[in-house]
């Protein structure tokens, strides 16, 4: 530092960034596992937008102006172990994901077309029970945010 009033500014700043980080362990050290759950859904989410971005509607095949969704094909609630699986989740407009409770059938004959009847039936008849733990969740969230980045980057350079 080059005069007293600089160290004490630096000072302060260099506080300032330690009462912050501290802050942000301290938050993350309550954090539940629901809420690391939601955390890794809202950036895999965020991917599967992304990913999609140029696709039209899994299920009705629009394209339109509204909202889109990243809708699972089997739900979180009925699949959980498939929460995260790409296969599972596609690109689904609004109305078709809250209005007509995901437009299954549709989704179904549409999601044949992208991955093949292999892989949407190994979809249909998975069925194991996984109970995603904190550290699980950290890791998606990590690996999505890292996707998404990349999908970003790429997509910034076209």
């Amino acid at each position: 530092v080059c005069s007293w009033q600089c160290a004490s500014t630096f000072t302060a700043k260099e506080k300032e960034k330690r009462e912050r980080k501290e802050y942000r362990e301290k938050k993350e050290a309550i954090k539940s596992r629901r809420d690391w759950l939601n955390e890794a859904q809202t950036v895999f989410n965020a991917y599967i937008r992304l990913r999609d971005e140029r696709l039209p509607c899994v299920s009705c095949g629009r394209h339109h102006t509204g909202q889109y969704h990243a809708g699972h094909y089997r739900s979180v609630a009925a699949a959980s172990q498939l929460r995260y699986n790409e296969d599972n989740v596609h690109k689904q407009c609004q109305p078709c994901n809250t209005h007509k409770s995901g437009n299954a059938i549709e989704y179904r004959i549409n999601l044949i077309k992208r991955i093949g009847t292999e892989r949407v039936e190994w979809l249909e008849n998975n069925n194991d029970v996984v109970k995603w733990t904190i550290e699980q969740a950290k890791q998606i969230k990590e690996l999505y945010n890292t996707k998404l980045k990349l999908l970003r980057k790429g997509a910034s350079n076209e």
